[in-house]
């Protein structure tokens, strides 16, 4: 049964080269691109969770074939209101209707996991990934719902039941107001999203200002098979992204070969060639 996930994923910007927009430290994504199995359940998520609000106009649903899928599993399983193997991955939501339900269009996710990569830092597979499993409660949102990676995000995290429950504590450095000292802020948000603020004067603090988060799940083991499913779930979006990667990979491992071996025969042609003139 479809879920309805929201303005997922982007509305999103990574701003540093080793951490998200709000400073939170990303977690590297599992590599699953050549494990089909973990493509396959990446892409019935996709369109499960993701594909009622946002749209990948840049996939055709026969592109599945090259994960696996056949033309009769992609459309028993994959398409649910009468849409042809061979059509765009596109939603029947209106642009209209997405800014006045959301405030905004939902992008599409055609090439997100590229779109939110950074140059010589984490991948937009570890950001999206990331993303996905850092929402906590917080009531004072209009959603009920925030996020560490993006904080103060207008999506509701539409997976929670899959999570589990969890609390998160973040504890900040701050220099005190008015005052020529420190304080540690430890903020609490419980399961229900009710923040518990306490502050405690650290007046021999010589540091700068800084913030650490950690989620602590209720259930350990219900958590750790949502980060599993999650981590299918951005393979696929990976995969999506650029289905040709992985040939164009064993293309440029064969083209480096062939240039080798060339290399070695024009090497001693040349000796040949020469050998008598010197």
């Amino acid at each position: 049964m479809k879920k309805l996930l929201g303005a997922l994923i982007l509305m999103l910007t990574c701003s540093g080269a080793y951490a998200a927009e709000g400073g939170f430290p990303l977690d590297t994504a599992p590599f699953r691109s050549n494990d089909l199995s973990a493509l396959q359940n990446g892409a019935k998520l996709f369109v499960n969770n993701c594909l009622n609000c946002h749209s990948a106009s840049s996939m055709r649903y026969n592109r599945l074939r090259d994960i696996g899928l056949t033309d009769e599993q992609i459309s028993k399983n994959l398409l649910f209101t009468g849409e042809k193997v061979g059509d765009l991955m596109t939603v029947a939501m209106t642009p209209k209707d997405a800014k006045t339900w959301f405030g905004a269009a939902p992008p599409d996710l055609s090439v997100i996991a590229r779109a939110k990569s950074v140059n010589a830092g984490p991948s937009g597979s570890d950001y999206i990934y990331t993303y996905l499993r850092t929402f906590y409660r917080d009531q004072a949102q209009a959603t009920g719902w925030n996020n560490l990676v993006f904080p103060s995000v207008a999506m509701p995290h539409v997976l929670w039941q899959e999570q589990g429950p969890h609390t998160v504590t973040t504890v900040a450095m701050h220099a005190a107001e008015g005052e020529h000292g420190w304080e540690r802020i430890t903020t609490v948000h419980d399961e229900n999203g009710v923040p518990t603020v306490t502050r405690e004067p650290v007046p021999n603090y010589h540091g700068h200002e800084s913030s650490v988060s950690r989620i602590v799940p209720k259930n350990p083991a219900q958590a750790a098979v949502f980060d599993n499913q999650v981590a299918d779930l951005v393979a696929f979006m990976t995969w999506m992204s650029e289905p040709a990667a992985q040939q164009r990979t064993r293309l440029g491992v064969w083209v480096l070969l062939f240039l080798a071996v060339f290399t070695i025969i024009a090497w001693r042609l040349n000796s040949v060639y020469w050998k008598d003139i010197k």
